[in-house]
């Protein structure tokens, strides 16, 4: 742990230097507790940053390094395609870059406009379910956001804890969103050492108590095929999802904005 936690406070040191005055300039609070971003200017992705993650097949689709581009305008694109009879998509990951415990995480997003692929930012825990029983230690999968097209205003948030298997335990929320279906939005995400609480738009969606990790984690950035966002063969394709930023704070700025 005492090697993980030196690691991360490199990686933190350099992407805050690299990315402050972008984020300044973009619309970020000048604010000290600023610890990592990427504002995905420039033409690839920073692969001092992120890794693709699960190459391969994966659920109802296959995903491959292609899938992810920046589009030259400041956004990440994770695209969905289908290749002859296969459907690309992609999803990337900080594990072993930037990992950390507690703070304020924020993305700003655009989401797809097609059903039967489901994009989400999340974080992991390398060792979830290791111990059961021990939350605090083993960390929780905490999906900041999930999104269904098929749900139109609506998006989720989700914990899971205690490994996958017969101890696995979820606890989660869908809320409603006026308009969420149009424009970006910013989705946030506070993590302290007694509880969780969720922002939309600068609102608060949901407070709680269950599943706290304090085990330092990664970010993941995905967008998924499977039946439970719907019949993918019906959907628009290519159709993709854009991330204008993330950024990690120690704490959440006290005068939150929309960018």
């Amino acid at each position: 742990m005492r090697f993980l936690l030196t690691v991360c406070v490199v990686s933190m040191a350099a992407s805050v230097s690299g990315c402050l005055p972008a984020a300044v300039a973009r619309g970020a609070a000048r604010d000290p507790n600023l610890v990592w971003c990427d504002e995905f200017d420039g033409a690839a992705l920073d692969m001092t940053k992120w890794s693709y993650r699960g190459l391969g097949p994966r659920k109802g689709g296959v995903n491959v390094k292609a899938a992810v581009t920046l589009d030259g305008k400041g956004h990440l694109a994770i695209t969905t395609s289908k290749v002859g009879d296969k459907y690309h998509t992609g999803m990337i990951g900080t594990q072993g870059k930037f990992e950390r415990a507690f703070g304020y995480w924020e993305c700003r997003v655009k989401l797809q406009t097609a059903i039967g692929h489901w994009s989400a930012f999340w974080l992991q825990s390398p060792t979830l379910g290791k111990p059961v029983g021990d939350v605090a230690k083993a960390g929780t999968e905490i999906d900041i956001f999930e999104y269904l097209r098929k749900r139109g205003d609506r998006m989720q948030h989700t914990l899971h804890w205690d490994g996958y298997g017969k101890d696995h335990k979820s606890q989660g929320k869908v809320v409603n969103v006026p308009g969420l279906t149009q424009g970006w939005h910013t989705v946030g995400f506070e993590w302290t050492k007694s509880e969780y609480v969720f922002y939309i738009d600068g609102k608060e969606t949901w407070r709680t108590s269950k599943g706290v990790s304090h085990r330092p984690e990664y970010i993941i950035l995905s967008l998924e095929v499977g039946p439970w966002a719907g019949d993918i063969s019906k959907a628009k394709l290519p159709d993709r999802v854009l991330f204008d930023y993330v950024r990690v704070y120690k704490a959440r700025p006290s005068l939150w904005s929309p960018p």
